[in-house]
């Protein structure tokens, strides 16, 4: 696979425009929508960028995308224990934090005239479709984006573990995780932390789990194992890598 660009996305069109992966899903946490401004719970300017280049994957990859969006932004399940409310609770309010991230992003992808679907995990009839797995397959044959919020519908899972039922759920081949601090992927350590820190290129499922590699908590990692599920570890704050890694890029770090 070529090398990644420097933006001008040259390097997708290089890969001949054809998706690695005929179906995937994307993992964005809601960190990444964040502004950079204490202010702001979502940044504009990014959800604009992560819709045009989730638009722009259906247009000249046609590939079939899923997303799942967390909601840290917002509400973190394990913040609220802080203040006294019991995990149960604090998880189902996240829940609700990602289907805001969820109904956010559909409005910015469907503005540059790509149909999308949000599937709630929670039944919210009045705002999403409940999650239905043979529905969510269908609208993605049709080539509409589905993004997949709440979760799993119950506490104590992680939207990292929701990304990988879903992906096994609907054959997606891989789950692209997107981070958002700026680590462009899986390293020996925190490379903000350790300099000398290493990267990885590829690993395999036992390798991230016997280093212990803090990259998607463990439930995650073995789900996707045991249904042969990629992984790709990559910086989504940078402008094209979404398109990128469904073109194949080589970028980030692959789990398989």
């Amino acid at each position: 696979m070529p090398e990644s660009g420097n933006g001008d996305l040259s390097d997708v069109l290089a890969v001949g425009a054809k998706a690695r992966w005929p179906r995937v899903v994307l993992k964005i946490s809601g960190e990444a929508l964040a502004s950079s401004s204490a202010k702001d719970v979502v940044d504009a300017d990014v959800l604009d960028r992560l819709a045009q280049e989730v638009a722009k994957a259906r247009q000249l990859l046609d590939v079939e995308i899923a997303i799942v969006v967390g909601g840290g932004n917002i509400w973190r399940g394990t913040s609220g224990t802080d203040i006294g409310l019991d995990r149960a609770t604090s998880d189902h309010m996240g829940m609700l934090g990602t289907t805001m991230n969820s109904l956010a992003l559909q409005n910015a992808i469907e503005r540059l005239g790509q149909p999308t679907r949000v599937q709630t995990a929670i039944e919210m009839a009045e705002l999403a479709e409940p999650y239905i797995r043979r529905r969510a397959i269908r609208h993605l044959e049709k080539g509409r984006v589905v993004i997949l919020a709440a979760g799993m519908g119950s506490p104590y899972f992680t939207t990292d573990t929701a990304a990988a039922l879903r992906a096994a759920e609907i054959g997606a081949a891989a789950v692209l995780k997107g981070t958002h601090s700026g680590v462009d992927g899986i390293y020996s350590a925190d490379p903000k932390l350790d300099s000398t820190a290493t990267k990885f290129e590829e690993l395999s499922y036992m390798d991230v789990i016997s280093k212990g590699l803090q990259v998607m908590d463990l439930t995650a990692i073995t789900f996707c194992q045991d249904n042969k599920i990629e992984i790709l570890v990559f910086d989504v704050s940078q402008p094209g890598n979404v398109l990128r890694a469904m073109a194949g890029v080589r970028l980030g770090t692959l789990v398989r």
